[in-house]
């Protein structure tokens, strides 16, 4: 959970310093800040989806593994995310949230950073990492995009803000412990580990090339994808066993 005590950490002083500067922080420097963000988010995914695709052979060669199970997982993840509509309905939620909370002064600014902070594709894929494998990277990446939101909405919507990092400690760190608690049970697994992991990063680069282009591929829809590496693996074990 270290990624998470550090996103709660970075929400907190985020948000002290966007009360301190009131509304004196420019959005357009904002803007190229999170572009900047984007980059690094970019070059994160693909650093994890290159580490779990490919391996060093005989003759120092890289071999390819899992590239085939890659696009068919980021293909029918998307296909069943549009049916679904998941990017939709998630999107929803937040508007249904800020509706029935009828969002004013405290609760408007908690309620937004709350949607901002825990709804995304980011938060989830990165406290699953930081629970299997102790990988806090993403999060980390995560907890520097939220320090400048939490600057940016305590700055106009004020302390309610802060007080967002106690529902996201209890929302990311849950699914941290979760993944923490059926480690045990897919360890014997790397293969499934390794694609698993692999489809998290690349959907990882797709929330970098919406930084940094703008809001162009709906990653929410892409999250159904992680499902597959394991359906795939459990398929290679049922056949094993026959």
């Amino acid at each position: 959970m270290l990624g998470t005590i550090i996103n709660v950490i970075t929400v907190i002083l985020g948000g002290t310093i966007g009360l301190l500067l009131k509304k004196s922080i420019k959005s357009e420097i904002m803007d190229n800040v999170m572009k900047a963000e984007g980059v690094a988010v970019l070059i994160i995914g693909m650093n994890g989806v290159l580490t779990n695709m490919l391996s060093v052979g005989e003759g120092g060669k890289f071999v390819e593994n899992g590239g085939l199970v890659l696009l068919i997982s980021l293909a029918l993840g998307m296909f069943v995310g549009e049916i679904i509509k998941l990017d939709d309905r998630i999107n929803s939620l937040g508007g249904w949230v800020e509706k029935r909370v009828k969002s004013d002064g405290f609760s408007k600014g908690f309620v937004s950073a709350f949607i901002i902070f825990c709804v995304g594709s980011m938060s989830i894929i990165g406290s699953i990492n930081d629970g299997l494998s102790g990988d806090s990277s993403v999060l980390i990446v995560k907890s520097t995009l939220d320090f400048i939101t939490a600057m940016v909405l305590a700055s106009t919507m004020g302390i309610g803000v802060i007080f967002a990092c106690v529902p996201l400690f209890v929302y990311q760190g849950s699914i941290s412990l979760f993944a923490s608690f059926i480690k045990p049970f897919i360890e014997n697994y790397p293969e499934m580990m390794s694609q698993f992991s692999m489809v998290g990063y690349a959907i990882i680069m797709c929330i970098g090339i919406n930084f940094i282009a703008g809001q162009k591929i709906k990653t929410a829809n892409l999250l159904p994808a992680m499902l597959f590496p394991v359906l795939y693996n459990l398929l290679k074990i049922v056949e094993n066993l026959w």
